[in-house]
This record gives structure tokens, sequence and C-alpha cells, in this order.
């Protein structure tokens, strides 16, 4: 008997007693089917979008192994030690240089923009400090520093003068303050050109050194006797 008279047999089979025989034609049989199997209920285990995704992508990386390992000498194994490699080169690398930092530039002048008396600076970097906008304070409070000894005939006035010039020829009347002013110096240079961040500490060190320097006579050398 073929297939389709078996087919026929079976769907001509009486449901009971003097019952006609029940036959579906093909397409509205399978329509019917996936009708009822598209329902909810025989999708509640199915894998979620996300888990699908994610098996795609395993299987990708997966693909990618292989091709590979079959490409590299040794297999498998041999990609394996030459990723381990690279790693601990890289590893290697970090350890000997560091985190990468922009170098500080101590050629920028100290003051870009409108000249501002000492207590201007102070009053603005106050300001700051009392937002905790600790780099902004810090600048303000260097800027501080040198126009006051400017103000004191300590420094001569000079457009485009650096933290570090300033912080090298104000020592020469401040010996004492030496150590102290080239630390402020490479701090503001370290915030402004440098992309460090300072914090509270730093900010209260250039301040108590400006405290202090205005409470310090100078000590009158021969090119300050000149100038007067």
């Amino acid at each position: 008997m073929t297939t389709g008279g078996l087919h026929g047999a079976w769907a001509a089979q009486p449901l009971s007693g003097d019952e006609p025989p029940v036959t579906i034609p093909r397409v509205p049989a399978r329509e019917a089917a996936e009708r009822e199997l598209s329902r909810p209920m025989y999708h509640e285990n199915d894998p979620s979008l996300l888990q699908r995704a994610l098996d795609h992508f395993w299987e990708w990386v997966g693909d990618l192994f292989t091709a590979a390992s079959g490409a590299t000498p040794g297999g498998a194994l041999g990609l394996v030690v030459l990723v381990l490699m690279v790693l601990l080169l890289l590893g290697a690398l970090w350890w000997r240089l560091g985190t990468p930092h922009r170098a500080p530039s101590s050629s920028a002048p100290v003051f870009d923009d409108r000249p501002r008396s000492a207590a201007e600076h102070r009053a603005a970097a106050e300001a700051h400090a009392a937002d905790r906008h600790w780099n902004q304070a810090l600048q303000e409070r260097m800027r501080a520093v040198v126009r006051s000894l400017e103000e004191r005939a300590l420094l001569d006035p000079r457009p485009g003068r650096t933290a570090d010039e300033a912080a090298s020829e104000a020592s020469q009347s401040l010996p004492s303050h030496k150590a102290r002013l080239h630390t402020a110096a490479r701090d503001f240079d370290a915030v402004t050109y440098g992309g460090r961040s300072a914090d509270e500490h730093a900010y209260r060190r250039v301040a108590t050194l400006d405290q202090d320097l205005e409470c310090t006579q100078p000590v009158l050398t021969s090119a300050s006797r000149t100038n007067r």
C-alpha cells in the first residue's frame, strides 16, 4: 500500500458508528498546526532574545578561535601560548613605563587673563576652595603668590613669566622658602599643563606658603639694592 493510500485509509476511518469519515486537506491542516504551535504556552521555556544573541556571539568566538588555531603553528595550544606571551609583554611594558601622563610644560605663563591684584586672586581661590574645586583654587592661589611678590617689588612685573621662573627669581630674596616655592610651581604646572588633579592638601600647602611669604622679610641681594 502506498503512502497516499495509507493516508487516505487513516483519514477515512469513522469516528464512531455511522458518522462519515473526516478528511482535512493538507494545506489547512498545516496552517492549523502552525497556529497551534504558535500559542505562547509552547514557548514559555524558549531562550530570551539576549540569550540567543549571546549564544550567537559565543558561537562566532568559537568559530574565530577555531580558524585562528588552524592558522597558528601548534594549533589551539600554540594560539594560547601566543596570547599569553602578548599579555605578558603588555604587562611588562605597563610595569616599566607606568600609566601614561602628559608631560607638564613649564613654558606657559602663570597669568593668562586680565591683570588682577593678589587680593583678587586670593578671593577667587577661596571661592573655588569653598566649592571644592581644588584645581582652580590651587591655580588662583599660586597666581596670588606671584602677584603679591610683584606688588612687594620682590619680582619685576613681567608678562609671560612661568611658575618655575617666578620660583627661581623669588628664591633669591626669600631663600628660606626656596624648596616650597619650587614645590608650588611644580604643583601649578602639573595641574595646569600636566593633566593632574589637585586635592585639598595641595591647595592648603600653597595657601600656607602665601601666608608665610607675607610675613617673611626678604633678604636684599645686590640686584635688589641696584633696583631700589
